[in-house]
């Protein structure tokens, strides 16, 4: 809204100019977002705990996590609205790459609330049904990756990272392969939401790394200098990634340890499903294994467990999964597990950024 109606009179004032650099709008982007998690946040941790919305923690998880019954959740709540304003604010309602990813993140926000509300009105730790829920998530995917696919400028091939002349044409299957990254990211993150900031600190860490290569890949000539993908009206995104991060860092002022508030499925699905769409955006979905890293261990954990419990009828690899229950159980702080697995999103995220010039 304040690039649409403010720009336009940067011929008379010339002030307004400033509002066409995306790296400005970026950051009020970011600091808006910001804010209106920070000054909102009380408000709705005390409409959460009125309303008795509080987690129910697993019986077969950690017995430290019995303490986290009753916390409030849904949280995530609070980072939609936050996201949207500052997006609606500072973006360029004209970009079909925004709307895409917007259109993903109220979508995946909508099936979040649908199981987050289930379990309040079940009083468990149950809500859709797995079916239900991962029918939904592949048709919102598809349809996103459907109008990428018929969008004019946008390409079906895809960047293998380290590899600048690897770019495969995927055609049709680009559908299916958008949809595979989008529910993939969007589920991972979901399943790294198990402690106190856990999953939104690696969050804020890829929205930003995917900040800068929204960046890259929307600006021509760095794009050529870089060798890489370089996507028409890609740069826009890179607002919306700002305001990513910069609702995350809001948002964390509360969910760090000891948490004040859950973001739920209503939180971390959208999350995810909006880093997916960007990577798929910025022409960088392979590289979300590295920058995501952590999701990306967290959610094959799970699958590892699961095959070989069922395998060996009943043998374990992991002492509990997802892996950060693994290494609670082993005897590390619920601090020390998040600020490490932190600490190797922070190297993943360097190792992506490296790409741009190891290729």
């Amino acid at each position: 809204m304040i690039y649409n109606l403010l720009y336009a009179l940067h011929t008379e004032i010339s002030a307004f100019n400033v509002f066409r650099y995306i790296t400005f709008r970026t950051i009020y982007a970011g600091l808006t977002a910001f804010l209106i998690c920070f000054v909102l946040g009380p408000w709705l941790i005390r409409i959460l705990k009125e309303k008795q919305i509080g987690q129910y923690v697993r019986r077969v998880g950690p017995v430290s996590h019995r303490d986290k019954a009753g916390t409030p959740t849904m949280g995530g709540v609070l980072m939609l609205p936050a996201v949207l304003v500052s997006v609606l604010l500072w973006a360029d309602w004209t970009n079909l790459y925004v709307w895409i990813v917007l259109f993903i993140t109220v979508s995946f926000f909508l099936i979040g609330f649908a199981d987050d509300y289930l379990k309040q009105t079940r009083k468990r730790n149950r809500g859709l049904k797995a079916w239900q829920k991962f029918s939904l998530q592949i048709l919102v995917a598809a349809l996103a990756g459907l109008v990428l696919y018929m969008s004019p400028d946008f390409s079906s091939s895809i960047t293998v990272p380290f590899f600048k002349t690897i770019t495969p044409e995927l055609g049709l299957g680009y559908i299916p392969f958008a949809v595979l990254v989008i529910v993939g990211t969007s589920n991972a993150v979901n399943l790294t939401d198990g402690l106190d900031g856990l999953a939104v600190g690696p969050v804020i860490i890829a929205s930003a790394t995917y900040m800068l290569f929204a960046y890259v890949a929307g600006h021509v000539r760095i794009a050529e200098y870089l060798q890489i993908n370089y996507v028409v009206g890609c740069g826009e995104v890179t607002i919306l990634c700002g305001a990513l991060a910069g609702a995350g860092l809001g948002f964390l002022w509360f969910n760090t340890y000891p948490a004040e508030v859950f973001m739920g499925d209503v939180g971390s699905l959208p999350l995810g499903a909006a880093l997916g769409t960007v990577a798929v955006i910025t022409k960088q979905e392979i590289l979300m294994v590295i920058v995501g890293g952590v999701f990306v261990v967290e959610a094959v954990s799970v699958i590892l467990q699961v095959g070989y419990f069922k395998l060996t009828g009943g043998r374990r690899i992991f002492r509990m999964a997802p892996l950060h229950h693994h290494f609670e159980l082993k005897g590390w702080a619920e601090p020390k597990v998040i600020v490490r697995f932190w600490l190797i999103a922070i190297m993943l995220a360097l190792v992506a950024i490296s790409t741009l010039k190891l290729r």
